[in-house]
């Protein structure tokens, strides 16, 4: 393998699987070379190169829900995309070409399909996107996290290999005592994890809000990510075991102190917590393509390895959930067991097969 071009982005759901892949090429192939390609502006832009690889921005955005002037110039913007992808094909020259999903993934994987170039799809969510079920049309591999996908893409097309995580939360060797250590929790009291995406989420934000003295009274520490938006107007919360943060950097860590995760439904998360099997609280949001989240939580709730609760009744019931489980050891245990169960660990191992195989 010489030449890979590895496309998609917009959020950590994309870019952290992305990367995982890019290892796992990197620690067979050495000396192949891997482009990635993001969308101007997104943090793809900024990850990227933090994780050691280079990447080349399009003029490519979303189509905006709601009335937007920046939705007329959605339509030049992709025509200059397309123009864009095609010419990196042209210097880049790729062998094969990754999508992850995200903005970018679009214009470069059909123009690698126009080009003749084996592509491979990596649909993260337990319900495809338009996109991706446009481009599987022409895709020579589709890797998938979920069962059941035969119903959106060609059965002879999938190959189930869940998602790939970051290596160290995947190798799961941290320890709840160096955990707690490094975030200067105390041992005897449990500890709430809140985690809302790398980019915050407004709806347990403000939940959390309203209920963190409460939290406090419960005896229960809370390990809080809150995102960037959000960081200025929490930070003065930090009291009483309750630590909120901008973005937990040492995710493995926070998951090996944590005895209950509260999160959103993002694939990433999602395959994050089934390898570390952690009863969590799931919070989808609606805000997404195709309500996505909610389809993810649903598989693991109806497989009771997880307790959803709906973003509308978050404000209400939240607090009052995660305390309730905090206290409960034998609904953690059954919780924990039913998730592990759901885990597809080496899932960035299964996805560089693939890629040989198109090879």
């Amino acid at each position: 393998m010489r030449k890979v071009i590895i496309s998609g982005g917009g959020t950590g759901g994309h870019i952290f699987p992305a990367v995982a892949i890019a290892n796992e090429i990197k620690s067979r192939y050495p000396d192949c070379e891997i482009l990635f390609i993001g969308a101007k502006g997104r943090m793809e832009m900024q990850k990227v190169p933090q994780a050691g690889y280079q990447i080349e921005g399009l003029d490519i955005a979303g189509l905006q829900r709601k009335l937007d002037p920046k939705n007329l110039l959605l339509p030049f913007k992709v025509i200059k995309s397309l123009l864009q992808a095609r010419s990196i094909i042209k210097r880049f020259k790729p062998e094969v070409a990754v999508g992850v999903g995200g903005y970018a993934s679009a214009p470069m994987l059909f123009m690698a399909q126009m080009a003749g170039i084996p592509t491979l799809i990596q649909e993260q969510n337990s319900f495809a996107g338009l996109t991706n079920r446009i481009l599987a049309k022409r895709a020579k591999k589709i890797c998938v996290a979920y069962p059941n996908m035969d119903q959106v893409f060609q059965a002879e097309k999938i190959v189930l290999t869940g998602n790939p995580v970051r290596k160290d939360i995947a190798s799961g060797q941290a320890s709840r005592e160096e955990a707690l250590k490094f975030f200067g929790l105390e041992s005897d009291k449990p500890v709430l994890l809140a985690i809302g995406g790398s980019l915050g989420a407004r709806t347990i934000n403000t939940a959390l809000k309203e209920g963190a003295e409460q939290v406090s009274k419960a005896g229960i520490q809370l390990l809080w990510q809150c995102g960037k938006s959000a960081y200025p107007n929490l930070k003065d919360i930090n009291q009483g075991g309750i630590q909120v943060h901008e973005f937990i950097q040492r995710m493995d860590l926070a998951y090996a102190a944590a005895d209950v995760v509260i999160s959103r439904a993002g694939a990433l998360s999602v395959s994050e917590l089934c390898l570390v099997a952690k009863p969590s609280i799931l919070v989808p949001s609606p805000h997404v393509a195709e309500d996505h989240q909610t389809k993810n939580a649903k598989v693991l709730a109806d497989a009771g390895a997880a307790i959803l609760v709906k973003d509308s009744e978050a404000g209400q019931i939240l607090v009052d959930e995660a305390i309730s489980l905090t206290k409960r050891a034998d609904l953690k245990t059954k919780l924990s067991n039913a998730v592990r169960g759901l885990a597809y660990p080496e899932a960035d191992k299964k996805i560089v097969d693939c890629l040989e195989g198109l090879l």
